[in-house]
């Protein structure tokens, strides 16, 4: 399938339902809490997606402006995240996508989200811009999975789909990587140019004529989160880290392992969205 094929494809992206139902319970209160509300969809790719899709919309005449949650609540108001929630409530049939693991997949995207906030810090970069980037940078996957069928099901039985080397395999097979297909979606939802550059660039971050540095936290925060998921020794991880991408940023692997992500999920007593 070619890359302009697929993303002329029509896809739901799945939400997390406990996200979900935790925001329709929210949105109940007489007074509900936007911290609470700001932290829930913060944790869900799909909820971001659909919340950022609607802020930069012509109709709010700041396409490529709204960079984050919390700018989109401030625009859009609770009305809109009502309607926003009940759509996603009433698209949780369809969650299921064929080869991904979406519990791991949840997990793993919040987890390049805080590292890339952190990370986005140390350079002095915009951090709820990165935030947005690494919670919603491999949606190209899901896309893929839900419109290639057999095609992506082929390359999953030689590279899983969270493998350190999974875009550099799509690139050989495809032509193009869930890098390319979360940016081709991102620049049709009228996302900030910065965040369309960095998703388009994380996979090859520095080596295009377009230098965003988002690209390289993206980069450097994938390593991270995929060592991780690949559970890789301390050799593994030093043969494998992206030294030229830490070279351009200055961060060098200690730098980047030493990073505590500030956990933004939200708590409740006795209760995991994963």
């Amino acid at each position: 399938m070619e890359l302009r094929t697929l993303l002329a494809s029509q896809f739901v992206l799945p939400s997390i339902p406990k996200v979900i139902a935790l925001l329709l319970t929210e949105l109940k209160h007489s007074e509900p809490d936007l911290k609470k509300i700001t932290q829930l969809i913060s944790t869900d790719p799909a909820l971001t997606t659909r919340l950022l899709r609607l802020s930069n919309s012509r109709f709010f005449k700041l396409s490529g402006k709204i960079n984050s949650v919390t700018e989109a609540l401030a625009l859009l108001g609770l009305d809109h995240v009502r309607t926003m929630a009940n759509e996603a409530a009433s698209a949780a049939s369809f969650k299921a996508v064929p080869g991904i693991n979406l519990q791991q997949f949840w997990s793993y995207s919040l987890n390049v989200a805080k590292l890339s906030r952190s990370l986005a810090g140390v350079v002095r970069q915009n951090q709820q811009a990165a935030f947005t980037c690494g919670l919603i940078h491999a949606v190209g996957e899901l896309a893929m999975h839900m419109g290639m069928g057999e095609e992506i099901a082929a390359l999953d039985r030689e590279i899983p789909p969270l493998d350190l080397l999974r875009a550099k395999a799509e690139k050989k097979t495809f032509g193009f990587s869930y890098a390319q297909v979360s940016a081709g979606f991102a620049y049709h939802w009228q996302f900030p140019q910065p965040i369309v550059d960095a998703l388009k660039h994380q996979d090859e971050p520095f080596e295009h004529d377009v230098y965003e540095p988002l690209a390289g936290v993206i980069h450097l925060a994938t390593w991270r989160a995929r060592a991780k998921e690949a559970d890789l020794s301390d050799k593994a991880m030093a043969v494998t880290f992206p030294g030229s991408v830490g070279e351009v940023l200055e961060l060098d692997i200690d730098m980047v392992l030493q990073q505590d992500p500030i956990d933004w999920s939200v708590q409740v007593p006795g209760r995991s969205f994963f």
